[in-house]
């Protein structure tokens, strides 16, 4: 019975459906192997040589399928069918072989279906073939150049730019991408421009509009009208004139529909209607993939199969009619580079299944309608439409409106599916009333309308993604994880669907423009993906490619070693200058600060990663402003490196600070007799900014004591933790047992009283059947005869056991717990010690007694607030 391996068990699952009890399914739960994370994983003196390691969740797998194998002398690797599928079946191959679980006469074989359904199971069955090494050698360069940029590249951004936190190969070029979009954006100058329309009415009363085209004889340019001025003046034009229909042309035109999605475009057209981020798409898809609902969603391709463009065009027929159905099957090419990634498009496996008909969760159900919808959309006839414009003018031909409307004649695949736009366009899509040459026109009334010119767009990561597979950068196996890497990372941050990035990225962005130009670089980018994929065509030596890239890159390196950081950030301060310190309107000096008059002012990195501006005269002059250009509102409000004054309470300080771990208010200054002042992180829900005293002293005044609880005298504390506001039942809220229970949000913490806690408390053990509740002993036994501490006997899964402090012993069968000695329990305990390889108990030493110190004064609370129910 051959052992048939794929990465997920729902995979398996569904695979197994078809196999039957022949076969033996596992799943290998991913990657089981890869670089570690340490000096000399990638062996750049021994030609590349990778040094590979079993990750430590992977080894139950790998066990599992050699388990299998010890008794089934067969292996088929059906992992996806692209280079990551290919890499995923080579480790295992080679994880195996390692651990003798294949044998000389061991058969392995490698299957690929690009299809879950039994018809595409049984062919690939039929059809095996050995693990592709080409495809195997581009992975392991891809891998081996992300290994090289990442562990050579990041140390070098930590002792050169503190704060950063990594450069990657891709990644990088991607945050370069959005940096430079921001800076588009900011050294945008708004340019104002009006326009003026008329709502005119035909001899039959009916209303249309029109706007300005000629004005004086002559065509408008859009910046024609640049004030308020010129725009009444064009208004006193038309309404001073008699106004006819000049001409009427009606086109008649078509729309075709767009190409079955690949996976970048199906990832921007989920952003665009439903605002999943590309992570959460190629996430979604996978699971329609492996319950066999979909063909395989990482491609570059956009061809159908043929016996599914004959299936789409049966389902068109049954559910819209043959008029929908051209008379020729619509063909798409492959536009891919890469053959290896251009597998078929992403579609239905079977048409005739719309997402009502498979009862999917939420999220897949509208990801599946998406893909089945634009499926048969790109089966189906074009939309028929008539474009009309009219002209309308003055006699003397000084004045020219036009109007344009358009009509659908016949619907076709907009029936079905009409695809988003990024950016909204402004399109003429109304219909226009009867009208002909010669009419006569009367003006209800006539609008001078202001406009400015708009910057360019922030990126969406719908956007990004098509800006990246333009610039030929990443892959479709890459492109979610590379924008789900640069948010993560803290480099970029999203706002709504718009992505803004963060002062490390432009920080890290200025570093590696000036110090590692060429490895940024868009063709250089590009190109090394080319090179890669030739590797996977065997067209290329992924050894060379390695040689040649190391050659340079770590030249590039070595030349940073001796960078100073004040000497890495003048050169950044050089180069964003532009954008941080613009020119002054009365010509003065951009750079001089603004406090003291005589310091310059120039980029600091704070030690939480950020940056912000400082006056080189520091400590003197402690004048600063958030990173960025001058903004007087953002200065008033920003938190300073050396905190935020909020006031003062019972003559203490009460500042807000940014952090390494986020922003905290504090109580008082650090001193040689205060070395830790209270403190208390500061709620996501708060804006830092926005923060008043008064907030302040509340979240100082934390944890809270609620009271002791009725029921055993133990006491009830509410705080808020790193998951948010609670209620913790415990002697002290360091205590690690007792019983936690969760807030409903941070306003709860000062107001909750003891009988909604004692509520919470309540329903929170009975939730988890009693667990978190102090489990009580059968039997106490009394202290521990050395060491000291309880010793008890206690009720387990697995049967009784003696306890003291953290050795568990189970109690033997042949002992009664209700007969057991302390005596038996401490040897008990001692055997289950030596065992685990952990210290019999000892006696406990007398403690030496302390010099008396002076008292350090208590750090002073605010008292709680007042209790309600």
């Amino acid at each position: 019975m051959p052992v048939v391996v794929v990465e997920s068990p729902a995979k398996a699952k569904t695979i197994n459906k078809y196999l039957g009890d022949n076969y033996t399914v596992l799943a290998s739960y991913g990657h089981v192997r890869d670089l570690p994370p340490k000096d000399g994983s990638v062996d750049t003196e021994n030609e590349f040589d990778m040094k590979w390691e079993v990750a430590s969740d992977s080894k139950k797998h790998v066990k599992a399928i050699a388990d299998a194998l010890s008794s089934d002398n067969e292996l088929i690797l059906a992992t996806d069918p692209d280079r990551e599928g290919e890499a995923i079946s080579w480790h295992l191959q080679e994880a195996l072989t390692k651990r003798k679980s294949i044998k000389k006469d061991t058969p392995v074989s490698r299957v690929v279906f690009n299809q879950i359904t039994k018809k595409a199971v049984t062919e690939a069955m039929q059809n095996p073939r050995q693990v592709d090494m080409p495809l195997v050698e581009a992975y392991l360069a891809r891998r081996a150049l992300d290994y090289l940029v990442g562990f050579n590249l990041s140390p070098v951004l930590w002792r050169k730019l503190p704060g950063a936190k990594s450069a990657g190969r891709v990644q990088s070029v991607t945050l370069r991408i959005i940096v430079e979009r921001e800076m588009e954006i900011e050294a945008f100058r708004a340019r104002e421009y009006w326009t003026v329309k008329a709502l005119l009415t035909t001899p039959r009363g009916q209303e249309f509009e029109a706007r300005l085209t000629t004005l004086a004889g002559k065509k408008l340019e859009k910046f024609d009208l640049a004030d308020a001025t010129q725009a009444e003046m064009a208004e006193q034009a038309i309404t001073s004139r008699d106004l006819s229909v000049t001409s009427v042309e009606a086109k008649p035109t078509t729309r075709n529909p767009s190409a079955p999605f690949m996976t970048s475009t199906l990832q921007q057209e989920a952003s665009r209607k439903f605002g999943m981020g590309a992570k959460a798409t190629m996430s979604t898809a996978q699971r329609l993939y492996e319950a066999g609902h979909i063909t395989y969603m990482r491609t570059d391709g956009i061809d159908m199969a043929p016996e599914a463009v004959v299936m789409a065009r049966d389902a068109i027929k049954d559910r819209y009619g043959s008029e929908y159905v051209p008379k020729e099957q619509r063909i798409y090419k492959n536009k891919a580079k890469n053959a290896q990634e251009a597998h078929e498009c992403i579609r239905p496996t079977d048409m005739a299944k719309d997402a009502r008909s498979l009862n999917l969760a939420d999220d897949q159900a509208k990801l599946y309608d998406l893909i089945w919808k634009r499926t048969l959309a790109c089966q189906m006839a074009s939309a028929r439409l008539e474009r009309t414009t009219v002209e309308v003018g003055s006699k003397d031909g000084q004045v020219g409106l036009r109007a344009t409307g358009q009509v659908v004649l016949f619907d076709g695949f907009l029936r079905v599916y009409e695809e988003g736009r990024d950016d909204v366009v402004d399109e003429d899509d109304k219909r226009l009333p009867q009208i002909s040459e010669g009419d006569k026109t009367d003006k209800r009334s006539v609008t001078p309308e202001q406009h400015f010119t708009q910057p360019p767009p922030r990126y969406t990561e719908a956007t990004l993604v098509k800006r990246m597979e333009e610039l030929g950068i990443g892959r479709p196996s890459t492109y979610a994880s590379i924008v789900t890497t640069i948010q993560d990372r803290g480099y970029v941050r999203r706002e709504g669907q718009r992505l803004i990035p963060e002062d490390k990225g432009r920080l890290v962005t200025a570093f590696l423009e000036n110090y590692f130009r060429k490895y940024i670089g868009y063709d250089f980018t590009a190109d090394l993906e080319d090179q890669l994929d030739q590797v996977s065509a065997n067209d290329a030596n992924y050894k060379e490619v390695l040689g040649r890239f190391w050659r340079d890159f770590s030249a590039a390196i070595a030349e940073t070693a001796d960078l100073r950081i004040t000497e890495v950030l003048e050169k950044i301060n050089e180069v964003l200058e532009p954008h941080l310190f613009p020119p002054l309107e009365d010509g003065g000096d951009p750079r001089l600060c603004p406090n003291c008059g005589k310091g310059r002012l120039s980029m600091r990195t704070a030690r939480s990663g950020g940056a912000f501006i400082g006056c080189s005269s520091y400590p003197e002059c402690r004048y600063t402003r958030p990173f960025g250009p001058p903004n007087p509102e953002a200065e008033a409000s920003a938190i300073p490196p050396d905190g935020k004054l909020l006031g003062e309470d019972d003559g203490d300080e009460i500042r807000v600070f940014k952090g390494r771990f986020g922003p905290y208010v504090q109580r008082g200054a650090v001193t040689e007799e205060n070395k830790k002042p209270p403190r208390q992180s500061i709620p996501k829900d708060w804006p830092p900014e926005e923060l008043d005293l008064e907030r302040a002293l509340m979240l100082l005044s934390l944890p809270r004591e609620i009271g002791p609880h009725p029921e055993d005298g133990i006491m009830v504390w509410s705080n808020i933790g790193r998951y948010g506001p609670y209620l913790k039942h415990a002697a002290s809220t360091s205590d690690r047992g007792g019983t936690n229970a969760n807030l409903a949000d941070i306003d709860e913490v000062f107001t909750v009283g003891m009988n909604r806690a004692v509520q919470l408390l309540a329903e929170k053990v009975a939730s988890r059947g009693g667990r978190g509740a102090a489990a009580k002993p059968l039997r106490e036994l009394g202290e521990h005869p050395v060491a000291g501490g309880a010793v008890n006997v206690m009720k387990g899964k697995y049967g009784p056991y003696v306890k003291w402090e953290k050795i568990n012993a189970t109690i033997p069968e042949t002992i009664d717990p209700d007969d057991i000695t302390i005596d038996q329990a401490v040897h008990l305990i001692d055997e289950r010690a030596e065992k685990a390889g952990k210290k019999k108990p000892a006696a406990k030493k007398k403690a030496t007694p302390k010099k008396t110190a002076a008292k350090k004064p208590a750090a002073k609370k605010k008292a709680a607030t007042k209790k309600s129910d």
